[in-house]
């Protein structure tokens, strides 16, 4: 008599582990990334593996190709963690307002705009427990678009390859810093293309203003001279008062330097802008991210379309 075959139950952690090896391509990359020994996630995988009742993962050295098998399984791996990680966000969300936690990724630069936000959100709801998780722009948009966070920030242009909803917050004008004599006197803007003739300072390639800036810099037909890069903007301002370069910086930044000796002029022709905006991955909002957005509107007066 023919006995069709059970389908298998897959463990949901062994799963788990299976993917991040993957997405990693390392057995010890992922142990470090779950916080566990490399044995253990070894072990899981091919407990997965006697799972599904086929080799999923062909090793050869550090190199792991998938077979086609595990292509299968890596690819309705990712929806269903996905899914699990949406569940967990709806059962929470039902008491999300009155007691919960929220986790906003948020670039070093931004956060210095958001204290007012920060001390409303307290006020109008103290049982939320609010996290801030700082990172560079472009690893929050992968978290965000990963499941790995519900809600964050970047400065725009987004990645365009990641399926992202972005509201834009804020937008500043850039300036251009320098110790003083390296403009002309009285001049308080500068023309974008008069930037190539100049040494620049500029924060490092992860940040979205810079690729922005290279964007630009593109579409004027000239390479800029680039003297130094940085992840502080505070370093940036100190090397151009030592007459290093020229810092490129939004608005905001120029109205924290009072007291440096430094000349300060607005780019423009075209005026390059720092725009900052929220991003979500348009999957679902829990109450508390909603709140969090809420609160922005009313003190920064952000759109939200709910």
């Amino acid at each position: 008599m023919f006995c069709q075959r059970r389908a298998p139950i897959l463990d949901i952690r062994s799963l788990r582990y299976f993917v991040e090896t993957v997405r990693l391509s390392s057995f010890t990359q992922a142990a470090e990334s779950l916080h566990l020994t490399q044995s253990t996630i070894s072990k899981m995988v091919r407990q997965l593996e006697d799972e599904v009742g086929a080799q999923l993962l062909v090793r050869d050295g550090r190199k792991l190709t998938l077979t086609d098998t595990g292509r299968i399984v890596y690819q309705h791996g990712q929806e269903m963690l996905a899914n699990m990680r949406q569940l967990t966000l709806e059962v929470r969300d039902t008491q999300a307002l009155q007691r919960g936690s929220l986790t906003v990724g948020i670039p070093p630069m931004i956060n210095v705009l958001f204290t007012p936000v920060l001390k409303a959100f307290r006020a109008r709801h103290p049982n939320i427990s609010l996290t801030l998780q700082e990172d560079t722009g472009q690893q929050i948009e992968r978290k965000v678009a990963g499941g790995e966070l519900e809600i964050g920030m970047t400065v725009l242009p987004a990645d365009p390859e990641l399926d992202l909803v972005t509201v834009a917050v804020a937008s500043y004008p850039i300036w251009a810093l320098a110790e003083p004599g390296t403009f002309q006197k009285n001049r308080t803007t500068l023309p974008f293309k008069a930037l190539a003739g100049l040494p620049l300072v500029l924060l490092k390639d992860e940040f979205a203003l810079t690729r922005s800036l290279r964007q630009h810099f593109a579409q004027a037909g000239f390479t800029p001279t680039i003297a130094a890069q940085s992840g502080q903007w505070d370093w940036l301002v100190a090397m151009a008062s030592a007459g290093l370069g020229v810092a490129l910086l939004p608005e905001p930044f120029i109205h924290r330097l009072a007291g440096e000796p430094l000349e300060a002029v607005r780019i423009v022709e075209p005026e390059v802008a720092w725009q900052v905006a929220h991003i979500w991955s348009g999957r679902y909002l829990s109450h508390a991210a909603r709140a969090w957005l809420e609160v922005c509107q009313d003190v920064l007066g952000t759109p939200f379309a709910h």
